[in-house]
């Protein structure tokens, strides 16, 4: 029998996984689906994702959204990369940026040429000399460069920080003018098809019922529709990434506004500092088993650049997945999709990514096992590499100082991460994925970060004469220096473009 026509949708959760769910569909099938989102004001959000990597931007773009508007609205500010600081051993410090180091030369990547000058003993900090990004970040300047003189090299790659419940309701202003439904109100119970097995309404404490064709569940680490309704089970990956809470707070802004993250670690986990126009964000993500509840407080007190406006709040995870992103037809996005620790700020585009899948793959009708298989087979191996990326983080360190980091720098690692690993190692080449959400510089930056230094390089390097290559190094810094001094102030250009409203500054 012909199953009919999905027409109506259901997004069950709001935060910024909702909003983001139903902003997209509204823009890119608004026309063929009728769209109604749920959710309560009495249930919280978590919010710690107010940090973002670059493809934030193409969504942005996609809605249509203007860029200055979108960060006066949300208190935003610019970032150009996460700096890590104590990782790969205590007292070393590194920027993962957005953009490439240097400038490649013909088909080898620039950090062959780098390793070929660094000669028997490479400095790995010495890549950085030649990165637009952490000049840039040092000083504390941006601006839009789209590239470094009349050079190849391509100028300054960023994302944003923002306040994600400001982020959320501006989205939510957005979905509404374009036909989005809102419904308040908390589930009190989920009705299947008693053969399909099909979710077909939910029915809301005030008796209201809900009913939909497809249906999306943003119900947060509850995972009301996929996980307790539709029985789908979780994948942990807590032997591998053993952190399982975190304490969020936020303080005073920073005196000065810089462009970029700061993951500092700590004896059992980590801590973030994201600066926004008016206050900073912070939180201590850590261990349980290695680290208490009022030590980890006392941690991210003590390691606040300003002072607290608040008391910490606590957030409780496992790390890992869903064994099914879809099942039926509900699927899940944002945290009642599966966890991954906001290390390297893959949280909003995680929901942003299985939005777009969701989209390039939502069924006309209801008889959808082809894209289902389809989307499932994409979320996982999203998940799983960058699971690895995050791992490389803890497992290649030279720290022994506390129970954690032995435990991390001892443990077994996937496979897939052991090869990556091994081939940096021996030549300086990346073994990345076609489709890896992290690109080769990437993997370069965090590898040579955390204390790889490869033995070689690409021999395809050597085919420039050592004068012409100190030549080429020499001139690449000249420019990088010049197009840098060419940059505003990141505060003055956050002034002169996005001011955000006083008011706002005050609440």
């Amino acid at each position: 029998m012909d199953r009919p026509e999905v027409r109506k949708l259901v997004i069950v959760g709001g935060g910024t996984a909702g909003w983001i769910t139903a902003a997209a569909f509204a823009r890119l099938l608004g026309e063929r689906l009728s769209i109604e989102l749920v959710e309560s004001e009495a249930i919280g959000t978590v919010g710690v994702g107010e940090a973002t990597i670059p493809q934030i931007i193409r969504l942005n773009a996609i809605l249509g959204l203007d860029e200055h508007a979108f960060l006066r609205a949300t208190s935003g500010t610019f970032k150009l990369g996460i700096e890590f600081v104590d990782w790969g051993s205590k007292g070393s410090r590194y920027l993962h940026t957005f953009g490439d180091t240097g400038m490649n030369l013909g088909n080898v990547a620039f950090h062959h040429y780098w390793r070929r000058s660094a000669g028997e003993a490479p400095d790995p900090k010495g890549l950085w000399h030649w990165s637009l990004h952490q000049l840039a970040a040092d000083q504390a300047r941006f601006g839009k460069l789209e590239r470094v003189g009349n050079t190849a090299m391509t100028g300054l790659a960023y994302a944003y920080h923002f306040d994600a419940s400001r982020y959320a309701l501006f989205l939510r202003a957005y979905a509404e003018g374009r036909g989005v439904k809102r419904s308040e109100g908390i589930v009190e119970s989920v009705q299947r098809d008693g053969e399909s097995g099909d979710i077909t309404a939910i029915t809301l404490k005030d008796g209201k019922q809900v009913s939909g064709d497809f249906f999306i569940d943003c119900t947060g680490f509850r995972a009301l529709l996929l996980g307790e309704t539709l029985g789908v089970g979780y994948q942990d990956w807590s032997k591998w990434l053993p952190c399982d809470r975190a304490l969020a707070v936020p303080s005073e802004r920073l005196p000065t506004i810089v462009p970029y993250t700061r993951a500092t670690a700590k004896d059992a986990g980590w801590q973030w500092r994201i600066p926004l126009q008016h206050r900073t964000g912070n939180g201590h993500v850590y261990s349980s088993g290695f680290k208490s509840d009022d030590d980890a407080a006392d941690t991210l007190l003590a390691g606040l650049d300003t002072k607290p406006l608040g008391d910490p709040r606590p957030i409780r995870f496992t790390t890992g997945r869903r064994a099914a992103f879809w099942a039926h037809n509900c699927a899940a996005i944002g945290l009642s999709s599966g966890f991954l620790e906001p290390l390297e700020s893959t949280s909003i585009h995680l929901i942003q990514s299985h939005v777009s899948r969701l989209i390039q793959l939502f069924p006309r009708t209801g008889d959808a096992a082809a894209e289902r298989a389809e989307y499932n087979r994409r979320c996982a191996a999203e998940f799983a590499q960058i699971r690895d990326f995050l791992i490389l983080h803890y497992h290649q360190t030279t720290r022994e100082d506390s129970e954690f980091w032995r435990y991390c720098k001892h443990m077994e690692v996937p496979d897939s991460l052991t090869h990556k690993r091994e081939l940096f190692a021996a030549s300086g080449r990346v073994g990345r994925d076609v489709d890896d959400l992290f690109r080769d510089a990437s993997w370069v930056q965090v590898m040579l970060g955390q204390g790889i230094t490869p033995a070689s390089y690409d021999p395809m390097a050597d085919q420039i004469a050592p004068a012409q290559l100190a030549e080429f190094l020499a001139n690449l810094r000249t420019l990088i220096a010049r197009a840098v001094a060419s940059l505003p102030n990141h505060e003055e250009y956050l002034r002169q473009h996005c001011p955000v409203d006083p008011a706002l500054l005050a609440a």
